[in-house]
C-alpha cells in the first residue's frame, strides 16, 4: 500500500508480510494514517481535513491479492477491471482538498461503492469505534449470527421470506378493512366499465381496421376506377382491343420475337422475361378480383360508421386507442380482484394470515434455537480467551432472548402465548454480559469491564470470530489500549496465533504486542524547513531492538533497555515456534470447514 498527501505523510510505501505485520512509532507520528488510508482503500468516507497541508490531492493506492473464482473476483471483474498477471488488482483512491473523492480499480474509474464491496470480502478493519459498535443489540446479534453461520442463516432466509408474504397480507387485510367504503365506491366505477366495455366487445386493432374499411367503401368509384385501369395496364382492354395489349401482351410478344433469334445472347433471356410474366399474370388476376369485390354497398358503409362511433366513446373515455382499452379492462379487472369487501374475501385474507403467521412461527423458533446453541458455543469460547488474557474469573455470558411487542405493534407474532415483535433479524434480542469475578452479577459488557478490560473482551471476541470469518486481511487498530504487562503478552501471542491462517495488520504501542510480529514498520516523524513529514520504513533486527527499547519507557538509549528488547523478542520468537496451532470451536469452524 502507498500513502500520499495524507495527514503527516507526504510519501510513504508499506509493504506488508503475508503473515503479522505490525506498526508503531511516537505519538502523533502518524500510525493511524495508516488506518485512515485503509479505510479510504476500503471506500470510506472521504474528509478534506485529512490532506496534508499544502498538497492538492491525497493518494492512497493498494493491491489486493485474488483468490480466484470468489465473490472478490466476481466483483473485480463485473467492474471491468484489469487483473495483472499475477492474480492481483491495484485499488486506488484519491481525495481532494476540497473534499472531492475519486475510486480508481485495475485502471478503471469506479463508483466509491465498488471499493466498499471489494473490501468487505478481503479485508476487515478493527479499531476502537468497533469496539463501541459491537456493544450495540443490532450488532451483537450479527456477531452470534456470523459465528453461527449456516445454523441461522438458512432458517433466518426461510423466515424473511416467510415474513415478507405475511406483512403482505396483514397490510391488505388492514387496507380492506378500513377503506371498505372507499374501496366500494371504486369497485363501483370499475365494474360499470367494465360492463359498459364488454357491451362493445371491442377486438385488439379494430379502430384502425375500421377507419382503412371506411375509406374503402366512402371511396369505392375512385377505387374501381384506379383498379379497373391498372388490370387494364397490366392484362389488357377487356375487350380485346389490338391496339391495347397490356404488359402482360407485350411481354408475350417479347418472348415470341426473343425465341425465334439465332443469336443465343438474346434467347438467354427468355427464361427472365417468362418469370415477369408469371408474376404479372398473378397481379392482374389478383386486380381482378379486387375490382368484382368492389360493390358499393351503403348499407355496410352505415353500419361499420356506427361500428366506429361505438369504440369512439369508449376510446374517449378510457384510452386514447382500442388497444388502451382493452388494456384499461384487464387491469381494472386485477384490480376488482384485491377491492373484494365481501365477508368472504375478508374471512379467506384472515385465514392466509393465520396459515402465514403459523409458519412465521416455525421459522422464528429454529432461528432462536440456532442462535441459543450458537451463543452458548461463542461465550464458552471467548470466556476461555479472556482467561489467557489475565481475565481468569471473568465469564461471558450472552443471552437469546424475544423482544416483547408493544402496545398496537402492527408486526406482533404470538408465539407460546406471548406477543414479540416480528422484526426483518427475526424475533430475538441478544445482549453480552460479563461476569467480572467469582460472585459477581453478570452485567452488560460496557457496564462490568474497565477500559482496559473492554479492549481485552473486544480482542477475545475478534480473535474467536476471526476463525469464522472469510477475509484474510485482519487489521486491529490499538484494540490493546488500556492493558499491559502479562495481559499485553497474551494479546500478542494471539495476534501471532491468528497470523497463521489471515494475514494480520496491527497498529500498537505495546512492544509485547510488537515482538510477536513477522514483519515490524515504524511511522517516523521529523521536521524539515519548519514542516513536519513522517514516513514508514521496515526495521531490521537491530532497529527492532531499539524501537522496542524505545516503547519501553524510553529506554532505547540504554543498554537495559535494549537488553529487556532483546529478551523480549527472544522469548516471542520462542513463544512462536512451539506454539500449537490455533484451533477454535463452535459454529464458527465448522461454516468456514464447509465453505473450504
Amino acid at each position: 500500500m502507498r500513502i500520499q498527501g495524507l495527514g503527516v505523510i507526504e510519501d510513504a510505501l508499506l509493504e506488508l508480510h503475508p503473515g503479522f505485520t505490525v506498526v508503531t512509532g511516537e505519538t502523533g507520528a502518524g500510525k493511524t494514517m495508516v488506518v485512515t488510508g485503509l479505510h479510504l482503500l476500503s471506500g470510506g468516507r472521504a474528509e478534506a481535513s485529512k490532506v496534508r497541508n499544502g498538497m492538492l490531492k491525497a493518494y492512497v493506492e493498494g493491491r489486493f491479492a485474488l483468490t480466484g473464482d470468489d465473490a472478490a473476483s466476481r466483483i473485480v471483474t463485473d467492474a471491468g477491471a484489469d487483473v495483472d498477471e499475477d492474480g492481483s488488482v491495484i485499488a486506488v483512491r484519491s481525495v481532494a482538498a476540497d473534499g472531492r473523492s475519486r475510486a480508481h480499480l485495475g485502471g478503471r474509474s469506479v463508483p466509491v461503492g465498488v471499493l466498499a464491496e471489494l473490501s468487505e470480502q478481503v479485508i476487515a478493519v478493527h479499531g476502537q469505534n468497533d469496539q463501541l459498535r459491537l456493544l450495540r443489540p443490532a450488532e451483537q446479534r450479527a456477531v452470534i449470527d456470523r459465528f453461527a453461520g449456516d445454523a441461522v442463516a438458512e432458517p433466518l432466509a426461510a423466515y424473511r421470506e416467510a415474513r415478507a408474504a405475511w406483512l403482505d397480507v396483514l397490510a391488505e387485510l388492514l387496507e380492506r378493512s378500513t377503506r371498505s367504503r372507499e374501496m366500494a365506491q371504486q369497485a363501483d366505477l370499475l365494474k360499470h366499465g367494465l360492463i359498459e366495455i364488454d357491451a362493445v366487445a371491442p377486438e385488439p386493432g379494430e379502430d384502425v381496421e375500421l377507419t382503412e374499411q371506411i375509406k374503402r367503401l366512402a371511396a369505392v368509384d375512385e377505387l374501381r376506377e384506379t383498379a379497373t385501369g391498372a388490370h387494364a395496364a397490366v392484362s389488357g382492354s377487356q375487350d380485346g382491343d389490338p391496339d391495347a395489349p397490356g404488359a402482360l401482351g407485350l411481354v408475350g410478344e417479347a418472348v415470341r420475337r426473343l425465341a425465334s433469334a439465332e443469336d443465343s445472347a438474346l434467347r438467354d433471356l427468355v427464361p427472365r422475361l417468362e418469370e415477369a410474366s408469371v408474376l404479372l399474370g398473378d397481379v392482374g388476376a389478383e386486380l381482378g378480383g379486387y375490382v368484382e369485390g368492389l360493390d358499393a354497398d351503403p348499407a355496410l358503409l352505415e353500419k361499420v360508421l356506427a361500428r366506429q362511433a361505438d369504440l369512439k366513446r369508449l376510446t374517449r373515455k378510457y384510452a386514447a386507442d382500442v388497444d388502451g382499452v382493452l388494456a384499461w379492462a384487464e387491469d381494472a379487472r386485477r384490480r376488482l380482484e384485491s377491492m373484494d369487501t365481501s365477508e368472504e374475501a375478508l374471512s379467506a385474507l384472515a385465514t392466509r394470515r393465520d396459515e402465514l403467521a403459523e409458519r412465521l412461527v416455525g421459522h422464528a423458533t429454529e432461528v432462536s434455537a440456532a442462535r441459543g446453541k450458537a451463543a452458548a458455543e461463542l461465550a464458552t469460547a471467548i470466556t476461555k480467551e479472556l482467561s489467557g488474557l489475565a481475565m481468569g474469573q471473568a465469564e461471558l455470558e450472552i443471552t437469546v432472548e424475544q423482544r416483547p411487542a408493544e402496545h398496537g405493534d402492527r408486526q406482533a407474532l404470538a408465539i407460546d402465548g406471548h406477543a414479540v415483535h416480528a422484526g426483518p433479524d427475526g424475533v430475538d434480542e441478544v445482549e453480552l454480559l460479563l461476569r467480572a469475578h467469582n460472585g459477581a452479577p453478570p452485567l452488560p459488557v460496557h457496564k462490568a469491564a474497565s477500559g482496559g478490560e473492554l479492549s481485552r473482551v473486544m480482542l477475545a471476541i475478534e480473535v474467536v470470530l476471526a476463525h469464522a470469518d472469510t477475509v484474510q486481511t485482519l487489521v486491529f487498530d490499538e484494540v490493546d489500549a488500556g492493558v499491559g504487562g502479562r495481559a499485553a503478552v497474551e494479546i500478542g501471542r494471539r495476534l501471532a496465533r491468528l497470523a497463521r491462517t489471515h494475514q494480520v495488520l496491527v497498529v500498537t504501542h505495546l512492544p509485547q504486542v510488537a515482538a510477536f510480529a513477522d514483519q515490524h514498520l515504524v511511522v517516523d516523524k521529523g521536521t524539515s524547513g519548519g514542516v513536519t513529514r513522517s514516513g514508514v520504513k521496515l526495521l531490521d533486527q537491530g532497529d527492532r531492538v531499539q524501537e522496542l527499547a524505545r516503547m519501553l519507557a524510553g529506554m532505547d538509549g540504554t543498554e537495559t533497555g535494549r537488553a529487556h528488547a532483546e529478551e523480549l523478542l527472544a522469548a516471542a520468537e520462542k513463544d512462536k515456534t512451539a506454539a500449537p496451532a490455533a484451533k477454535s470451536g463452535g459454529a464458527g469452524k465448522r461454516k468456514r470447514a464447509k465453505k473450504s
